[in-house]
């Protein structure tokens, strides 16, 4: 079955660009394209792909506030694009529901891995990114306010599931975890969807997340 996509971006010649090179794979289909956040939702609600490709800067409606709806609304997963490398849009990217974060400047292959890998409903980024801007999000976001996320909620995780966890915000894989754990990937993969699913979260991005804010790992230490 065919990994179905939304590309959405202000620029027709970035849209079609991206379209080409997504639908020159056997795998993928791309369903739709927008010009802008408000025909993105629309296309999304109307095609239900699997991923959208959404670019953070464009009229009518911006790429976090489409992204926000989009997460909300639907299973849809969200790649975020932009010209820009600031870490605001990373930080109000995740924050809004998406599972993974490009430049527009990717390469051509690394465009094609991000659209598979997020739409198996993992994470984008490399753990080591992922690591460096969570601990920064949860940071932030502990100045501003107090954590919604407590230690209590993580009760009805198992404690195999707990460590999983853990280990997902230390930035390993499955197949490190599995070493970790002298168990198969495959059930490492089990405990990472029953963590996923207990907790009520999307993706891994916003299990590590979870883990930051209820203190389960520290910013700054592994």
């Amino acid at each position: 079955m065919s990994i179905r996509v939304v590309v959405a971006d202000d620029q027709e010649l970035v849209r079609s660009g991206f379209s080409m090179i997504l639908e020159a794979q056997r795998d993928i289909e791309v369903v739709a394209e927008a010009g802008d956040g408000a025909e993105a939702v629309a296309a999304v609600r109307r095609h239900g792909p699997d991923v959208l490709l959404l670019d953070i800067r464009m009229p009518v409606m911006d790429g976090l506030e489409a992204a926000r709806r989009v997460c909300a609304q639907s299973g849809c997963k969200v790649v975020m694009l932009t010209t820009f490398d600031l870490d605001e849009y990373v930080y109000e990217a995740l924050y809004a529901g998406a599972s993974g974060f490009l430049l527009k400047d990717v390469r051509r292959d690394d465009l094609v891995h991000a659209v598979r890998v997020v739409a198996a409903g993992d994470s984008l980024l490399a753990p080591t990114v992922t690591r460096r801007l969570v601990a920064d999000v949860v940071r932030r976001r502990r100045e501003e306010a107090a954590a919604s996320v407590t230690p209590q909620r993580l009760e009805v995780l198992t404690a195999r599931e707990v460590e999983t966890l853990r280990l997902l915000a230390r930035g390993l894989s499955n197949s490190e975890i599995a070493t970790a754990f002298f168990v198969s990937e495959h059930t490492v993969k089990t405990h990472v969807s029953n963590v996923l699913g207990k907790l009520g979260l999307r993706d891994r991005v916003q299990a590590v997340i979870c883990a930051y804010e209820a203190g389960l790992v520290t910013p700054g230490h592994p």
